[in-house]
């Protein structure tokens, strides 16, 4: 009799578990501010929901003092993730000292896409209170920009062509982020083990004169660029698109925590969020390589209209790492439409009927 093996690779299972990047948690002092600003900077102008509550499972992050809280969704149906705004309500959020360094630990700049982006830098320049930088190219010939918000957050435009539809936004949502760690070894094995982002785009040390505050610094830089496809499994597979995740990690100078003494829901970039399947089979790989939940909601938990499991997982580093695997989505409330996807009998992405169906509520 012959015995048959099969070797299962773990990043293309994985793969498979994260669908993509749900959205990134902005900390602001004025919410409604905020979401205006966003819709009319990136088009997110489509929102999921709005919700104040307490956020009692954050204690940990929060000085162990269960904080009242504000958060809103919104999202760019042209494709990508989308921004969950979020507002202490119980207390004064503080801002940073300073702009984060490159190399800093944590969430350094978010990416945002775009068709073009030289229209996309035009649109933007004629915008108060907002620096961008001049166009540039990297190695695989995409033009980029750097832009910085009126609140001191970094975002990088890149031109990309993974699209859920088009539409008149001049850019779409999320698709990934800059992250800065202090072993780059490390930060591999998590972002490649646990979250399957494991295709290596680009390598580069030396110099990061792109950066915005880094043109003529002296600094050296270790960067990696990871990637992932966008899924074929997961109901919004298709909107949230591809990931784009660069590690940088500066070897010259001994890098901040971005949130040294700082609350989760701070000003700035508190977590990144990613779309999960099977929460309880990534909660198992994640422990075997070493990396246990930090905060786990268990069962269903509501937010507003939208109701799932959300997890918080810490890179090497600190940087928290939300997991959400979603059961219930609002279409439309008055009419009672939701999308429950705990009814569904597979994994497929929704129709893309559907999908756009969530354009009915807009920000106002």
């Amino acid at each position: 009799m012959q015995l048959l093996f099969f070797v299962i690779d773990p990043n293309k299972f994985i793969l498979e578990i994260i669908t993509g990047i749900q959205q990134v948690g902005i900390g602001v002092a004025d919410a409604d501010e905020a979401k205006h600003l966003y819709k009319d900077l990136f088009g997110m102008n489509v929102l999921i929901f709005d919700d104040q509550a307490t956020a009692t499972l954050m204690t940990a992050y929060t000085g162990s003092r269960a904080e009242q809280r504000r958060a809103l969704l919104t999202i760019n149906m042209r494709g990508g993730g989308g921004f969950e705004i979020w507002q202490f309500t119980s207390r004064k959020p503080s801002v940073p000292p300073s702009r984060p360094k490159a190399g800093d630990t944590g969430i350094f700049a978010i990416k945002i896409k775009t068709p073009d982006a030289e229209k996309a830098y035009r649109h933007f320049s004629g915008f108060s209170g907002i620096e961008v930088s001049p166009v540039k190219k990297n190695s695989e010939g995409m033009a980029y920009f750097w832009l910085t918000d009126p609140y001191g957050n970094l975002f990088q435009i890149i031109q990309a062509g993974d699209w859920f539809q088009h539409n008149s936004n001049i850019c779409g949502g999320v698709c990934g982020a800059v992250i800065g760690v202090s072993n780059m070894d490390r930060a591999l094995g998590f972002y490649r083990s646990v979250l399957g982002i494991s295709h290596t785009v680009r390598e580069y040390t030396g110099p990061a004169g792109d950066i915005p505050g880094e043109e003529n610094g002296t600094a050296f830089f270790h960067r990696v660029v990871l990637r992932k496809p966008t899924g074929r499994c997961g109901a919004f597979s298709k909107l949230l698109g591809s990931v784009e995740i660069e590690l940088i990690q500066c070897i010259s100078r001994k890098p901040d925590k971005i949130f040294h003494n700082r609350y989760w829901g701070d000003c700035g970039f508190i977590h990144l969020c990613f779309d999960v399947l099977q929460m309880c089979t990534l909660k198992e790989t994640a422990a075997a390589a070493g990396y246990y939940f930090t905060v786990d909601s268990a069962d269903s938990f509501t937010m507003g209209d939208s109701a799932g499991r959300f997890c918080y997982v810490e890179d090497p580093d600190g940087t928290l790492i939300e997991l959400v695997e979603t059961h219930k989505v609002p279409i439309l409330k008055k009419a009672g439409w939701y999308i429950n996807l705990r009814k569904r009998k597979n994994q497929q992405p929704l129709p893309d009927w559907m999908i756009r169906l969530l354009a009915l509520k807009k920000v106002s």
